[in-house]
């Protein structure tokens, strides 16, 4: 078979893609934004019994600036939506979000004036995670959804996703 020089396709750039998000999809660094019960779960997720670095997501941080996955365990406010935008915008690209909880994914059982009715409202959300409060267990299966969803992305998706300038 004769391999074309000139034009060698996207071999080298599928490769490229499939060794950087394999790299993003084992190096997850979350950042927890815990209000209520779910952040109390996701903090048993952490233990050493769960072990959430089984999952490439060991190295838990509290600075944005540090982290590409946020995990918003709980109900959120419209008070607190401008100040978790805040906390979003100051991540670096590429970046991922989970909402843990039925609070954050759709507000939950408060459906009232003063409660967000989902962070997807306010950010770009891309797993959420059932259950009130989810276990440690449904918070490893949304994890491995991210990263299918890591795995299948191309090297500026994330940022095309957000809405964002690239180049």
């Amino acid at each position: 078979m004769a391999v074309d020089l000139a034009n060698p396709g996207n071999f080298l750039t599928t490769r490229l893609r499939q060794a950087i998000n394999w790299g993003r999809k084992y190096s997850l660094w979350p950042i927890p934004y815990g209000t209520a019960c779910c952040a109390i779960e996701f903090m048993a997720a952490v233990s050493s019994y769960h072990d959430l670095s089984r999952y490439g997501a060991e190295l838990v941080r509290f600075s944005p600036r540090q982290s590409d996955l946020m995990i918003v365990a709980g109900t959120i406010s419209y008070k607190q939506a401008p100040i978790l935008k805040t906390i979003y915008a100051q991540m670096c690209e590429p970046k991922w979000v989970v909402a843990m909880g039925v609070c954050a994914s759709s507000g939950g059982f408060y459906k009232n004036y003063g409660t967000l009715q989902g962070i997807d409202r306010v950010i770009p959300t891309d797993i959420y995670v059932a259950g009130c409060p989810p276990t440690p267990e449904n918070l490893f299966h949304g994890l491995l959804l991210l990263q299918d969803k890591i795995d299948r992305e191309g090297l500026v998706a994330s940022a095309q996703r957000h809405g964002e300038q690239t180049g």
